[in-house]
């Protein structure tokens, strides 16, 4: 148990750090890159809860296409790959203001709502967890219970790779 609160706060560490990066980079392409490490520690995490089948659609889906689909936007819309500074504004104070607060909220909710609770994944409610983990179960509740917004995110991937088609196109 130990070696898993280890590997969960390296990963966590890794992850925000990274996730910093996607917000401080002047760079799409390395943003873009960061975004890749956040999504591969949050796949990292879902290993670590014992849910294999959502940790390897997560590398699928979001790593392999949502990324793929990001550079080639950035590729085709011919977005620039250089530095620049115009872009900055006099917000940072305010920004780094509102972000403490925020992060202050939410810890203050967490700690409130789950307070010392610890999962145990040994006993009958454990058990469930795993379960409600399983390939099964996730295909059963997608493709039954949840088949429309399934869609209508597919619907939304592919109308966004046909706008960045169109958007860098020449007449």
């Amino acid at each position: 148990m130990i070696a898993q609160n280890v590997v969960f706060w390296i990963l966590a560490v890794a992850m925000v750090l990274a996730a910093i990066g996607v917000v401080r980079s002047n760079n799409l392409v390395h943003a873009a890159l960061y975004l890749v490490v956040v999504l591969a520690g949050s796949a990292a995490q879902f290993i670590l809860l014992a849910a294999e089948f959502v940790a390897w659609v997560q590398v699928l889906i979001y790593i392999g296409a949502v990324i793929i689909l990001f550079l080639f936007g950035i590729m085709l819309t011919r977005a620039p790959m250089r530095e620049d500074l115009a872009l900055d504004n006099d917000q940072r104070l305010a920004a780094a203001v509102v972000s403490l607060f925020l992060l202050g909220v939410l810890s203050t909710l967490l700690i409130q709502a789950f307070g010392d609770s610890k999962i145990d994944i040994t006993g009958p409610q454990g058990s469930e967890l795993v379960n409600n983990g399983r390939a099964g179960t996730l295909a059963e509740s997608i493709f039954s219970t949840y088949v429309l917004p399934f869609e209508l995110v597919s619907i939304l991937l592919l109308a966004s790779l046909i706008g960045a088609v169109v958007l860098a196109r020449r007449d």
